[in-house]
């Protein structure tokens, strides 16, 4: 009879949502997607939404979670219970985590310049191009080091330049007639 007049308190939460780690990758390289789930669906199963990741292989320790926090946040307002795991990292890096300065200067360590030039990003200032008196001078060194190179380079520029004269001339003298 017990049983039948058992009422809920506070603390207790009948909530089908979890909020679990998704075990993902290959054998001894694993990680994990942090998402809200069923809590009767098996570990790899059907996810709601996927709320972050977790790669335990990551050098930097506070730089192995990566959370979306403002979803976390919906989904434990409306009852969703984190699973041990993720209530350490959700402590750890969440909103008012207590590691959550060091991750973002984690996160800045790796991360590696961007090769794709952002629209917003102000262009880097380009590099003076050198003067022709130094550019004379860089040649002229050159040339001491290397004459037979140069002496070699040269005359098949001329002799391009001599045959490029003869076929502009025969183009001129076709338009004028």
């Amino acid at each position: 009879m017990a049983a039948l007049m058992w009422r809920a308190t506070p603390g207790d939460y009948n909530v089908s949502v979890r909020i679990r780690m998704k075990k993902m990758g290959r054998s001894h390289r694993h990680f994990f997607r942090i998402c809200a789930m069923d809590k009767r669906s098996p570990r790899d199963g059907k996810v709601l939404e996927e709320l972050g990741t977790y790669d335990p292989h990551v050098g930097e320790t506070d730089a192995r979670a990566s959370l979306n926090k403002e979803r976390i946040d919906y989904w434990l307002s409306v009852g969703a219970q984190p699973s041990e795991n993720v209530a350490v990292l959700i402590k750890k890096y969440g909103t008012d985590g207590t590691h959550a300065d060091a991750q973002r200067e984690a996160l800045g360590r790796l991360s590696l310049p961007a090769d794709v030039s952002d629209p917003d990003m102000p262009e880097a200032p380009k590099p003076p191009e050198p003067e022709p008196a130094e550019e004379a001078a860089a040649e002229g060194e050159a040339s001491e080091d290397k004459p037979t190179d140069e002496a070699a380079s040269e005359a098949p520029a001329e002799e391009a330049k001599a045959d490029e004269a003869p076929a502009e001339e025969k183009k001129e003298e076709a338009s004028a007639e």
